[in-house]
């Protein structure tokens, strides 16, 4: 049987109490589990049994360098079921001073924000299967900067993404 879905993500950070209460302040994150340097959450709403680790590394680690002068991974990304939520994220995110940009990606609607590490995340709203359309599809070549309200317009702030995409239908 082929790979499912990714169960979850672990970190290196600098200190994790600052890394958890920034998750869980940003995203919703909850503690399920902690120990000594080492803390595991879970995203609202998820069946996980944590969706982040994070181990904390010290104050003198270096920035990761991934994308910039090595290979290493760019982003995770997490995703939200309606446009209200994105709404709702992004100006949390713009409260913390941790976002950096927003996107359009045609069938996925994009925020993207950096952790107190400087580590990059998305969170994302997917258009569903059921409202995608040719024009929907082919617009994925291209990235336009995200409009929220044209987009609650369209697919309305309440309708719930990703359904026969990323969740089943």
């Amino acid at each position: 049987m082929p790979v499912q879905r990714l169960n979850h993500a672990v970190l290196y950070v600098r200190d994790v109490e600052e890394s958890v209460a920034f998750y869980r302040e940003a995203l919703g994150f909850d503690v399920v589990m902690s120990m000594r340097g080492a803390a595991f959450l879970q995203a609202p709403g998820s069946s996980n049994d944590h969706d982040l680790g994070l181990f904390q590394i010290g104050a003198d680690a270096a920035p990761s360098p991934a994308g910039r002068t090595s290979v290493g991974l760019y982003h995770l990304a997490w995703e939200v079921d309606t446009l209200e939520e994105l709404e709702r994220v992004k100006a949390k995110l713009a409260e913390l001073g941790a976002l950096v940009g927003a996107s359009d990606h045609s069938t996925t609607k994009a925020l993207y924000a950096r952790d107190p590490d400087g580590l990059e995340f998305e969170v994302s709203w997917l258009v569903p299967a059921a409202l995608l359309t040719e024009e929907t599809l082919a617009g994925r070549t291209r990235v336009r900067p995200l409009d929220l309200d044209a987009d609650k317009q369209r697919y309305g702030a309440r309708t719930r993404g990703g359904v026969g995409v990323s969740i089943p239908a």
